[in-house]
């Protein structure tokens, strides 16, 4: 009962929400030292209300999230040059391409890459520091990943999670592609879907769940999407 009701205070939460909880764990540190600073910078009342919607128990006014984008444009713009600006190296042929292919019920489940062998290398600039690719299979993170898209994967050695981000993870018996956001508890994280607009009567076809971080097996932060051709 003490899960369900953790998972029922998750909002739905809005995109501008996720891309400013990025953007704000990309520049903390570099253009506001913390959220009592930030909070007179958007005009809140209360630092409180930073964290509130990086706790994702709130979403941001667009205008607000503006404000901010138009603030720290330059340190913004700072970030996409450095990673425009990677050098490639000229001996990298590729990370390997993993085909695998959901459950027959449909749920997000792949199997163990270490029982597959490569179909392929994926190789264009900017993913010369993944490990490997995988497809996306199913609805529930779209329009972020499409279906039939693939995705370039870092692992995650430390486990250590920005929230945010959209990760493919392993827990238990189950392997998927989620954003994860910071939970009310420090061991704990919340498996957020992008598709928030699927429902089955009033509820969220792919509601939002909490993860334990001790439970999660193999964590990949997604770096770069190919997404299909459509012919």
């Amino acid at each position: 009962m003490q899960d369900q009701s953790k998972t029922n205070k998750v909002k739905r939460i809005r995109p501008e929400t996720l891309e400013f909880i990025i953007l704000y764990n990309q520049l903390r540190g570099k253009a506001f030292n913390g959220n009592a600073q930030l909070a007179e910078v958007l005009g809140f009342n209360s630092p409180a209300s930073i964290t509130e919607i990086i706790k994702s128990r709130q979403n941001i006014d667009p205008d607000k999230l503006q404000i901010f984008k138009d603030k720290y444009r330059d340190f913004l713009n700072d970030a996409k040059s450095a990673t425009n600006t990677q050098p490639q190296s000229a001996s990298f042929e590729g990370i390997p391409m993993y085909e695998v292919v959901a459950t027959a019920s449909g749920v997000e489940v792949y199997k163990d890459i270490n029982d597959s062998t490569p179909i392929g290398h994926m190789n264009f600039p900017g993913i010369e520091d993944c490990d490997f690719a995988l497809p996306v299979w199913g609805h529930s993170m779209y329009p972020y990943l499409e279906n039939g898209c693939w995705v370039a994967l870092k692992v995650i050695h430390d486990n250590k999670i920005l929230p945010g981000e959209v990760y493919y993870i392993e827990w238990g018996d189950y392997r998927m592609y989620k954003r994860l956001l910071a939970g009310d508890n420090e061991d704990e994280v919340i498996a957020h879907s992008d598709n928030t607009t699927e429902l089955i009567g009033d509820r969220l076809k792919y509601a939002p769940f909490i993860i334990k971080k001790q439970d999660i097996k193999k964590l990949c932060l997604v770096k770069d999407i190919h997404k299909k051709h459509n012919h």
